[in-house]
């Protein structure tokens, strides 16, 4: 449409006539898409104020720090409480077990998830899977075979003469091909953890074993969203400090990526 430049001058004020054929501008960048979060269902059972016990199940991404508060123990292992050795499946929050560290305490919290090897194929998922033979340290220890996950630490003496406290140590990291054999399982399995009052070691089929603990800092790492969503997993606690103060020194996990997590 023409318009006379009389007018022309009183609709420019503050702006600008253009022809009907905009001036050319650059095509935007693609914006870098952010790599997908897959995502993956966890199982908890906790204790509840008034002793019953809740289940429930979560829905969380399948990255390495929250798979480490959920793969420890695989299905079979025999955890020692006051009643003798229950296999792992069969525990129930409030159920006291026998700790190194603590004496008994009452269980507060059990973690359940699946290891799926064919899963780990495009995702952080770790299908790695460490099986400590028996006698392996020692008789009995282990008493009979332990599968453990890769969120498994167990106690060990200082290696050297200057590291006279024992100290927990990644099962995986032992990896010796005779004692301690690396092993990815051709079907999915089952894997466990699970939380005390305190930090401690129990005996998961004689041997001194970790519970879960999140590590001193491990919230430094976190976004909130992130951090409120793994909070979430257990009820029991309300803050990060809940989790209390860790038994002794240990090394860190790292994922199949090699990446530390906690």
């Amino acid at each position: 449409m023409y318009v006379p430049s009389s007018s022309a001058q009183r609709l420019t004020g503050n702006y600008s006539l253009r022809s009907r054929r905009e001036p050319f501008a650059p095509e935007a960048q693609p914006q870098a898409k952010r790599p997908s979060v897959v995502m993956r269902k966890f199982e908890v059972a906790s204790l509840e104020h008034d002793g019953s016990v809740r289940h429930a199940e979560h829905i969380g991404p399948a990255i390495p720090m929250f798979e480490a508060a959920f793969s420890a123990f695989a299905h079979g292992s025999l955890i020692t409480t006051t009643r003798g050795p229950v296999a792992i499946e069969d525990l129930e929050p409030g159920m006291k077990l026998i700790t190194r560290d603590h004496g008994s305490q009452r269980l507060l919290w059990v973690g359940k998830m699946k290891i799926v090897p064919k899963f780990a194929e495009n995702t952080a998922h770790d299908a790695r899977m460490t099986r400590i033979m028996a006698d392996s340290f020692g008789f009995t220890r282990p008493e009979r075979d332990l599968m453990v996950g890769p969120g498994a630490r167990m106690l060990q003496a200082g290696a050297t003469l200057s590291e006279e406290e024992p100290r927990l140590v990644p099962v995986n990291q032992l990896s010796d091909g005779m004692r301690v054999i690396d092993i990815v399982p051709p079907s999915p399995v089952d894997v466990y953890h699970l939380c005390l009052p305190r930090h401690a070691t129990i005996l998961a089929n004689g041997m001194d074993m970790e519970t879960f603990h999140p590590g001193d800092t491990f919230q430094r790492n976190m976004g909130q969203n992130m951090l409120s969503l793994f909070m979430s997993l257990f009820p029991h606690v309300t803050e990060p400090s809940d989790f209390g103060s860790l038994s002794c020194k240990r090394l860190p996990l790292v994922a199949a990526n090699g990446l530390e997590v906690a």
